[in-house]
């Protein structure tokens, strides 16, 4: 295996005189790697791989391709450092961060491989003795998988390891920012003995990748992690051949802070929360609604907590947020900045680039929080996706819902309440996929991750893992006289 190279048909293809991508590091701006641009050939090459390896894997028994996925979460745990390092060079990630990451990804090949041997099919009672009515669950066939540059190491492993279980290939397209953690990943497969052309790797330009793979009669089944305009893009692409599509689009999660919750354990919770990855987790929380009886000594603590994180290189261990994964990323939340600032928010700390390494170079932001802010300021409305917490009050729950919900989005959401009449009463009104309550770390493997509204449909994970990777058949059988 080579960091470099893209996996077609069980064989590792380099640059050769193809184009290539470079990777850059988010902390020192440093080209610290480059993979290759896959052309049309090498595109039909990995289709046709996919093509023969569905038709080896889906005819695999349900215990070795266990065994398979068991020993690839295995070796995923054995290289994690390695991983590791890797993942925080692609993407500016803390180290401690990105070895939680990959260990986290290995759950999900462990998860899967117990999945793989739990797809139920069913009988029913016929309507004589003659009949038998049986209901199948069946591999749906080649997968088409696209994924964003902020968890490269998780968000594919979402996608593979449920679409292996089933008994499906699958061709995966890595985000041009962050693609050699996923080759790595790819090479614990390979060692683990998956057949060639179940798992095919490539890489390049997303649009002319997307566009070539969803055009093809092989791919009969499409997943994206992205954003809301990419997520639309791929939908018209799949509506021309009536594709199933899982999409995970991203998040605005609203926090509910009420005046029963344990104020410093609910500060303690939403900063490490909010800072994690620079901001940059789609379960993110970026909207606080704090109860109005509470408000001032939340946003005192919160500052003052928000302060005191330490900015720098995301491979020292006291470092407590690294930089942003690209210069468009910090544009972005300066600009959402700038725009609550200029519409009559209040900055309470950061706001600013900074260069904590004294190098004048990386893509680093300030921990910002911003107060009186209304819902009509963009940061309120557009994911910030960056090291921003904006803070705004609310007087009773009836608001509270009301102005969580006000967003195209419906990922995530958080509340933080002793009372567990209002925890019900809140996470039910929540239009989210997904609920935490006096908890923000709520994604892992055994829970079904997705959302609802303009966050996408289908689940990650969970006993729903190998759901969206299988079409059910239905068998009525007259036994012969």
């Amino acid at each position: 295996m080579r960091l470099d190279s893209m996996l077609i048909d069980g064989s590792w293809i380099a640059a050769g005189d193809r184009s290539t991508t470079e990777v850059i590091d988010p902390a020192t701006e440093e080209v610290v790697g480059s993979v290759p641009v896959a052309t049309k050939a090498d595109l039909d090459r990995a289709l046709a791989a996919a093509e023969r390896g569905w038709h080896v894997w889906r005819d695999t028994d349900a215990w070795t391709r266990s065994a398979i996925l068991r020993t690839a979460a295995a070796l995923v745990r054995e290289r994690a450092d390695q991983i590791a390092e890797l993942l925080t060079c692609e993407t500016g990630k803390l180290l401690a961060e990105a070895e939680a990451e990959v260990l986290a990804a290995a759950d999900q090949f462990d998860w899967c491989a117990d999945e793989s041997r739990r797809i139920y099919g069913r009988t029913v009672e016929g309507r004589s003795r003659d009949t038998r009515v049986l209901v199948l669950r069946q591999p749906v066939g080649p997968v088409a998988a696209f994924t964003a540059w902020n968890f490269p190491a998780l968000l594919p492993s979402r996608k593979v390891a449920p679409a292996l279980a089933a008994g499906c290939s699958i061709i995966v397209k890595p985000a041009k920012e962050s693609p050699m953690t996923m080759i790595a990943i790819a090479g614990c497969l390979v060692d683990a003995g998956l057949p060639a052309g179940v798992l095919n790797v490539v890489t390049g330009d997303p649009t002319a990748i997307s566009e070539h793979l969803l055009a093809s009669p092989v791919i009969r089944k499409v997943s994206l992690t992205g954003s809301l305009p990419v997520g639309r893009i791929l939908m018209s692409l799949a509506a021309d051949r009536i594709l199933p599509l899982s999409l995970e689009l991203g998040g605005h999660a609203p926090v509910l802070v009420f005046p029963d919750a344990d104020l410093d354990t609910t500060v303690d919770l939403c900063v490490a929360a909010k800072f994690r990855n620079c901001g940059q987790v789609c379960i993110s929380p970026t909207r606080f609604f704090v109860h109005e009886a509470i408000a001032s000594d939340f946003v005192s603590r919160f500052v003052v907590r928000a302060a005191a994180l330490r900015v720098g290189d995301p491979r020292l261990a006291h470092t407590d947020v690294g930089p942003l994964a690209n210069a468009r990323r910090r544009d972005a939340v300066e600009g959402l900045v700038g725009d609550a600032v200029s519409k009559g928010a209040a900055l309470a700390t950061g706001g600013r680039r900074c260069d904590p390494c004294g190098t004048g170079r990386g893509f680093f932001f300030e921990p910002t929080v911003l107060t009186d802010v209304e819902d009509s300021m963009a940061i309120m409305r557009d994911e910030p996706f960056g090291p921003v917490a904006p803070i705004a009050t609310f007087s009773d729950l009836a608001e509270g819902l009301a102005r969580a919900n006000a967003t195209p989005y419906g990922l995530a959401g958080y509340v933080f309440s002793r009372d567990l009449r209002t925890a019900f009463a809140a996470s039910e009104g929540l239009e989210v996929g997904m609920v935490g309550v006096n908890n923000l770390v709520i994604a892992s493997a055994e829970a079904p991750f997705g959302g609802v509204k303009g966050s996408g449909f289908g689940r990650e994970g969970g006993s729903e893992a190998t759901e969206p990777y299988t079409v059910t058949k239905y068998v009525n059988l007259r036994l012969a006289p």
